[in-house]
């Protein structure tokens, strides 16, 4: 897919879906740095964080409800909450030093991206589940770049690491709603 995902005016209702889903994504990144954030400084703020965190899996299901349904509404709730429940284990272990458990949270939340992948091609012939995965393994990736240099006190390179994050999960959004769009000609 190119830059350029629409190529033509939204209408109004593609607009606000549009609104929707890169609003989704981006406060996935955001309170997914910012519990990076709070644990690796102790924060007080870690419950409240965590808590803001999870209820994004929960605004993915509302988002997709209206047109997946409640059953696979919810499919995707509980992949996403995993994702994100395996991902607070990953910087747990990295901030303790455990190297032996951080290596098999990174095995889980790889297979978890290629299970949310493969899930979303199922659901969507406009969703590509290599291109999902890639896009996963990519935010992956950086999103443990990320932690790795919060970590190890490389502020300015998180920040850059975060401007890239959110640019791919910009990109994310916007191939959700293109496929949306396409399946039922909104």
């Amino acid at each position: 897919m190119n830059q350029t995902v629409f190529n033509e005016g939204l209408t109004h209702r593609q607009l606000l879906l549009s609104n929707t889903i890169r609003r989704l994504w981006n406060e996935h990144i955001l309170w997914t740095r910012q519990f990076i954030l709070s644990t690796a400084f102790n924060s007080p703020d870690l419950q409240f964080v965590t808590e803001r965190l999870l209820q994004n899996p929960d605004d993915f299901a509302r988002a997709l409800k209206p047109f997946y349904g409640e059953h696979k509404a919810m499919q995707f709730k509980r992949l996403f909450t995993d994702h994100l429940l395996i991902a607070s284990q990953l910087v747990n272990a990295a901030k303790a030093g455990d190297t032996v458990e951080a290596d098999k949270q990174r095995r889980i939340w790889y297979a978890n991206a290629e299970n949310i992948s493969r899930f979303l091609a199922s659901i969507n012939p406009f969703w590509s589940e290599r291109e999902w995965r890639d896009l996963f393994f990519d935010h992956l990736r950086m999103t443990e770049d990320e932690a790795v240099f919060i970590l190890t006190d490389q502020y300015a390179k998180s920040i850059k690491e975060y401007d890239d994050i959110q640019a791919e999960a910009l990109r994310m959004a916007d191939i959700m709603t293109y496929g949306i769009i396409r399946q039922f000609r909104i």
